[in-house]
């Protein structure tokens, strides 16, 4: 499985976000930042958007059916995001999570209070009315 830009594959993108009840609502109609993983048929089976806001980053539709987990796509995705960011030379990336905490802990991420969020990334759309207030928000530094 190799991991690649989303460019036209926004059909399946939203397919597979609806699939696991993440918003589909704002995503961009350019998805630069996001990349997918398909499988043998061309489904896409996993995404992740890095939507860019100054010097910082948010990540966002992490997202790996169901039938595919446990393959560490989403390791891969996440991965990839984040030396995304890095060439982009973003200082941070922020994301926010109703389910997946320990997992983003693990990978390096913190948790931290809205407070704390750059103004840049608080005026996304996400963060400012998609997700709701009790979504955890987590913090990795990239420099």
């Amino acid at each position: 499985m190799k991991v690649e830009a989303a460019k036209s594959r926004r059909e399946g993108i939203m397919q597979l976000l609806s699939s696991v009840k993440l918003p589909v609502e704002d995503l961009p109609e350019e998805l630069s930042g996001f990349f997918v993983v398909s499988n043998i048929k061309d489904v896409v089976i996993g995404i992740i958007g890095l939507e860019i806001y100054e010097n910082y980053g948010l990540l966002r539709s992490l997202a790996v059916d169901p039938e595919y987990r446990n393959l560490s796509i989403a390791t891969k995705l996440l991965i990839t995001a984040e030396s995304y960011a890095r060439l982009n030379n973003l200082k941070a990336v922020y994301l926010l999570t109703e389910t997946a905490t320990a997992y983003f802990h693990d990978k390096g991420y913190e948790q931290i209070s809205r407070a704390d969020v750059p103004p840049e990334i608080q005026a996304s759309s996400e963060f400012s009315h998609i997700c709701p207030l009790s979504a955890t928000v987590m913090k990795k530094n990239l420099i």
